[in-house]
């Protein structure tokens, strides 16, 4: 029987009043959640949430910790959570240090990016958000399966079929990042990353300040994402962002 099982390793918080034109001035915690697949052998992990404290990451962890504070309690990393050495993948949505901080982990899986992260990881600018400094030494020299090429799929989805046998498809989810990924499980549930900062904020895209607007890579391009995703799931396709809190204990499938 196969398994999806949800993850929240660490959070951080906003106010979300500098985030949205017309939102209350209160701060809301946004977990850094990861979700873990298991069907026969495979031990597919979706994102590895925050790094433990403390950060060693240069002027931009200070500046990203600044601007996004994090909070990794005791028990609160991947690796306490789960056994690394029994992941046999792991899928990176994107760079952002609240999806890689637990990379440093998983020294023996084949790491799943799309050709955007890669270009990304090759040669960053300042707006990427990576800080090259929570990555291990050995990454680079991981390896890493190349994205099978992105076609039409199910509900609309551009999507590659990671095995080859329709379990998982990873999903071309661009805007938020340079080949932000996604991921649809067994086609019915879809992880979406951070195609928004939660379920109830998919849509709400024109109303972001000037700011944080700036992480955005494509803006227009996540409005279209944003659509295509609110489509699916108006023809039943259920979806999970990464910020959002879902149940723990229990099988999301």
């Amino acid at each position: 029987m196969s398994e999806l099982r949800y993850f929240a390793c660490g959070e951080t918080s906003h106010d979300m009043g500098r985030l949205l034109r017309g939102a209350l001035r209160e701060r809301r915690v946004f977990p850094a959640g990861a979700f873990l697949y298991r069907s026969g052998t495979r031990r597919v992990l979706f994102d590895t949430g925050y790094a433990p404290e403390p950060w060693r990451a240069g002027l931009g962890g200070w500046v990203y910790r600044r601007a996004l504070p994090p909070r990794v309690g005791a028990g609160d990393t991947i690796a306490e959570q789960l056994d690394p050495a029994t992941i046999t993948h792991v899928v990176l949505s994107h760079l952002h240090p609240d999806h890689i901080g637990g990379v440093r982990f998983f020294p023996n899986a084949a790491f799943v990016l799309s050709d955007g992260a890669r270009r990304t990881l090759e040669r960053p600018r300042l707006r990427d958000g990576l800080l090259r400094e929570l990555l291990p030494p050995w990454f680079r020299e991981a390896t890493v399966l190349p994205s099978p090429a992105f076609s039409s799929g199910p509900h609309g989805l551009r999507t590659a079929d990671l095995f080859g046998d329709g379990s998982y498809l990873l999903v071309d989810l661009p805007g938020h990042t340079r080949g932000h990924l996604g991921a649809l499980i067994e086609n019915e549930v879809l992880l979406a990353g951070d195609a928004a900062w939660g379920r109830d904020l998919l849509g709400a895209e024109r109303r972001i300040r000037p700011l944080p607007r700036l992480v955005s890579h494509d803006m227009t391009r996540q409005r279209e994402t944003a659509q295509m995703l609110l489509a699916a799931e108006q023809h039943g396709l259920r979806l999970l962002f990464s910020h959002d809190r879902h149940p723990t204990g229990q099988n999301l499938l």
